[in-house]
């Protein structure tokens, strides 16, 4: 089947994503995230696009910006390319780093700007990474807050949508289930500390004698708390990948 065309922002602004390949890291260290961080800049030299807001995860990327002198598929090429040559040359690594197309949506309005950067800047604090946004250094969180002297992003857009940096702050920090890009961060551990936190829960021997309802319950849970893949919720608790995939 053709690939369906990719919806067009009537401001030019868009909330991108990019992911690592089968879910694998695209960063390994600190030089890593700086070096990406080095591409986002050259790209932006080139395709004049501006950048509102990014985060730096370790499999994947989120960038809210606004198109430029080149196409949003073009720049993010750039982008990609670059740093996926200097990935492999460094880790003498082959083939593809990132998922062949990247992911994007388009930022008609303000109320959704808003929404997509606080999402962005979120993204740490719901893959249980750090408790405070600004205790994370790869995402633009903290050049809205001037305590980052990367000036990549363009802040004045979003700043002047407040009144002050307190009502900024008050706004990224609100609670809120949104799923821009319907994007699910699954954390990933090993089977010892996946089954250790599944029995602070419920004893995983008990799992299969509770009636469906209550285990379905339960098996939820477990999902919301642990934020695991179905895999490997299977793998440890012995409960099928299809009933996993249900609740």
């Amino acid at each position: 089947m053709p690939r369906k065309a990719r919806e067009r922002s009537e401001t030019g602004i868009y909330h991108v994503m990019l992911k690592g390949i089968d879910k694998k890291d695209i960063f390994a260290g600190k030089q890593d995230y700086e070096k990406f961080l080095y591409y986002v800049n050259r790209a932006m030299e080139i395709s004049k696009f501006e950048v509102y807001g990014y985060c730096l995860m370790p499999n994947h990327v989120h960038i809210l910006l606004k198109e430029g002198t080149e196409k949003i598929g073009d720049a993010i090429r750039r982008i990609a390319v670059g740093y996926a040559q200097y990935f492999n040359i460094k880790y003498g690594r082959n083939g593809h780093l990132f998922q062949n197309r990247f992911r994007s949506e388009p930022v008609n309005d303000d109320v959704y700007f808003l929404i997509v950067l606080r999402y962005i800047h979120q993204n740490p604090i719901k893959a249980n990474m750090v408790i405070n946004m600004e205790d994370y250094e790869w995402s633009s969180y903290n050049e809205y807050i001037m305590k980052s002297k990367r000036e990549i992003t363009n802040i004045k857009f979003a700043m002047e949508l407040f009144s002050n940096i307190k009502n900024f702050k008050k706004f990224m920090m609100e609670r809120n289930k949104d799923k821009c890009l319907e994007y699910n961060e699954r954390i990933r551990y090993t089977d010892k500390e996946l089954e250790k936190m599944i029995m602070s829960i419920i004893d995983i021997s008990k799992l299969k004698e509770l009636d469906k309802e209550t285990r379905d319950e339960v098996l939820r849970e477990i999902k919301n708390i642990t934020k695991a893949s179905n895999r490997q919720l299977s793998n440890v608790t012995g409960i099928g990948r299809g009933i996993w995939e249900k609740v």
